[in-house]
């Protein structure tokens, strides 16, 4: 079934969730509907850039075109003119049968046109779209006005579906079901005793500062290593923060690092300690690619309660969570499970669950099936 993946950028290394629906979903039968487009096509697939340049008749409708779609459909980057024209020929030309926009943001983009062409269209939610998206009421507006032109929505996690609801937003074919991830690549190694592991941006969300105090204060006088992969505006300030605390010889930035040297990390580490909280502008999680990763790995995730989290994470079974930002009781818990004589009960029933759980190429199967379902009804 030849699917239109709609997303913001194309191609990104770190959207390994995107990258996968474009080069497997029904086959490989995809084409992409970007936003921007840098130039690199690794998965040599067709691709439409909505921001390529405008013509000289859509600069002289730019301003009335965006501003009556920013007031009408909530967001002033609906294809418009020529521009919109070029877009129906390259999707008829590329025979799509059906649309996936992969953030309710992009959704909000192609819903109408899509309506208008009579192609189905899906969105899924995956965090920042269900979460601070939702902080502004034209935003809320737009996503309720969307819900009804489109067939069906996925999200990672119920935490998103929830939030949602809680604004209003809801749609009757609503499904859950998390990114996931390659469990035959990421899989466990011989584990490093004591080393612990933090993956991703440097921002708020992620809390680093708290990952790394609570990190010298469990490992103060016991046995262990952090390493941080990542970059982000708090990278200098963590850095110079391990060396106030004592711990530069004990903590590692390496900085962003290719997926693969990310997926080495953790073959070896046991354990995975994520601090995400809510930030100040209300966005959250959804259920974060980066621990299902590191439990399929064998890694023994160490984390908060937020967002979709507790829906990975059993505490006391295959992990363990602490509320968003607790900082004394997210030390207590590294230093016991440093305490612990064998860990490896936790490590294997981590891997066990993204075994039974987030398989990527079964949630896929689950995706492909929800569309073909609801593009059969249709027809």
């Amino acid at each position: 079934m030849k699917t239109c993946i709609v997303t913001s950028d194309y191609f990104v290394p770190g959207e390994t969730f995107i990258n996968r629906h474009i080069e497997h979903l029904f086959g490989g039968q995809t084409c992409v509907l970007c936003g921007r487009f840098d130039g690199q096509n690794p998965l040599d697939k067709p691709v439409f850039e909505r921001r390529a340049r405008l013509s000289a008749a859509d600069k002289l409708r730019a301003p009335f075109a965006m501003g009556w779609n920013a007031a009408t459909e909530g967001t002033g980057r609906l294809p418009f003119g020529d521009n919109r024209r070029a877009l129906v020929d390259w999707l008829r030309a590329q025979q799509v049968e059906v649309i996936l926009a992969e953030f309710g943001t992009q959704a909000l983009v192609v819903a109408k046109l899509a309506t208008e062409l009579g192609l189905p269209v899906f969105s899924y939610f995956r965090g920042t779209d269900a979460s601070r998206a939702l902080g502004s009421r034209q935003r809320v507006r737009a996503y309720r006005r969307m819900m009804p032109r489109l067939d069906g929505i996925f999200a990672v996690s119920q935490f998103l579906l929830d939030n949602l609801a809680r604004h209003g937003v809801s749609h009757p074919n609503a499904h859950v079901i998390p990114s996931g991830v390659d469990i035959r690549r990421f899989a466990p190694a011989a584990k490093i005793p004591g080393s612990c592991l933090a993956v991703g941006r440097m921002v708020e969300k992620k809390a680093p500062q708290i990952t790394l105090r609570a990190f010298a204060r469990a490992a103060a006088d016991r046995p262990g290593h952090l390493t941080f992969v990542g970059d982000g505006p708090l990278l200098d300030s963590c850095r110079r923060l391990a060396a106030e605390l004592g711990m530069a010889g004990r903590v590692t930035f390496t900085g962003a690092l290719p997926h693969d040297a990310v997926r080495a990390h953790l073959a070896t580490t046991e354990i995975f300690l994520q601090h995400s909280v809510t930030d100040r502008n209300g966005n959250t999680e959804g259920l974060p690619t980066a621990i299902q990763e590191a439990m399929a790995a064998g890694c023994i995730p160490v984390s908060t309660r937020h967002a979709g989290i507790p829906e990975a994470i059993t505490e006391g079974e295959n992990g363990f969570m602490v509320a968003e930002r607790d900082e004394d009781a997210f030390a207590d818990r590294l230093a016991r499970l440093l305490d612990m004589p064998d860990r490896s009960a936790l490590a294997r029933a981590a891997r066990a669950t993204a075994e039974t759980r987030f398989d990527n190429a079964v949630l896929l199967d689950r995706v492909e099936a929800q569309i073909r379902a609801r593009v059969t009804a249709r027809r």
